[in-house]
């Protein structure tokens, strides 16, 4: 038998602690809403020289992450040449990188198809297995972002307009699910991620004031390395992350919003001939107080805390509580 403290919720959104069973809670109520088709990964990458105002202006900037990538889908969506139908996104926004310096992208779960206006499923290009041309989207797209932003009350120097516009922005779209389990595995790894998780803290030196994590280096390949910087610079780049108050940074999109789902999901779900819910969570249960040790037994709560946290000798209160049952 292994012991693991879990420590009370301080209910904060950006805490690594305190999301699991949100993320839990998220999923559960996503798994009734799954089609029986591909779905795929896109992902929508702002340039660097947005971060500063998204900094001073993160619901501006943000906000006009979301839409921009919205109506790029739903763009290519409905022009015949491509598929001709409505479509449905889940976008989740991550604002790091590896190294937790400001990266903005959106991460999309997109269907691979979208419904007529005689409301009947049609699948993307080769059967679901292609989605569209992403370069073509990243025009698009950039052009869209650029185009709220003007409008918007940001106000931005032609000179960096002038220099995002001689970029190539990147838009990603990786290889489909072709399961819906697939899916809820997916969602349960970003949905309620924040900038780092507990895991990746490898030391804390309190004589040197340092912190040491690891991370990937996506440029040599995805390798794991090593950063250690003082604990001032650590929460200067946890902060840059912490979003501003009220702003959804989870959103539903076409046929998976929830004013159009709530009436006409079930019916395409019937039309897909949508496996049954009950199945899924068989094959995959959820991780909510899943032994993080074993990765399989759930985790049973033997001695509860006041509010100080644990105190020194917890473990001998907990072997004289086992002895007295």
């Amino acid at each position: 038998n292994k012991l693991h403290i879990s420590y009370n919720s301080c209910r904060n959104r950006h805490c690594p602690t305190c999301g699991g069973h949100k993320r839990e809670e998220w999923i559960n109520a996503r798994e009734n809403e799954l089609l029986e088709v591909p779905y795929f990964h896109v992902v929508f990458t702002l340039p660097s020289e947005f971060n500063e105002y998204a900094l001073r202006e993160g619901k501006i900037i943000y906000g006009s992450l979301f839409k921009a990538a919205w109506e790029t889908l739903k763009q290519f969506s409905q022009n015949p040449k491509h598929l001709g139908a409505k479509m449905g996104m889940i976008s989740i926004l991550h604002t790091w990188g590896q190294n937790m310096s400001l990266h903005p992208h959106l991460h999309c779960i997109v269907p691979g198809g979208g419904l007529t206006k005689s409301n009947k499923w049609k699948s993307c290009k080769n059967k679901g297995k292609y989605l569209f041309n992403v370069k073509s989207m990243s025009t698009v797209f950039r052009a869209k972002f650029i185009a709220l932003l003007r409008k918007s009350e940001l106000k931005i120097q032609q000179s960096v307009y002038d220099k995002v516009f001689s970029k190539k922005w990147v838009v990603y779209a990786k290889q489909p699910f072709f399961k819906p389990e697939f899916v809820i595995e997916y969602l349960g790894r970003y949905t309620h991620k924040i900038a780092i998780s507990n895991h990746r803290i490898k030391n804390i030196d309190y004589a040197k004031r340092t912190v040491t994590f690891s991370a990937k280096n996506y440029r040599k390949g995805g390798q794991k390395h090593d950063i250690t910087l003082n604990t001032s610079d650590f929460i200067k780049r946890f902060s840059l992350h912490i979003l501003p108050k009220g702003f959804t940074r989870i959103r539903h999109f076409g046929i998976l919003s929830s004013s159009w789902k709530k009436v006409k999901l079930p019916e395409l779900q019937k039309l897909l001939n949508e496996k049954k819910t009950s199945e899924i969570i068989k094959e995959n249960p959820t991780h909510n107080r899943r032994c993080p040790t074993c990765k399989k037994g759930k985790l049973i709560t033997v001695l509860l805390f006041d509010g100080r946290g644990p105190p020194e000798n917890w473990r001998e209160t907990l072997s004289v509580n086992k002895s007295t049952e």
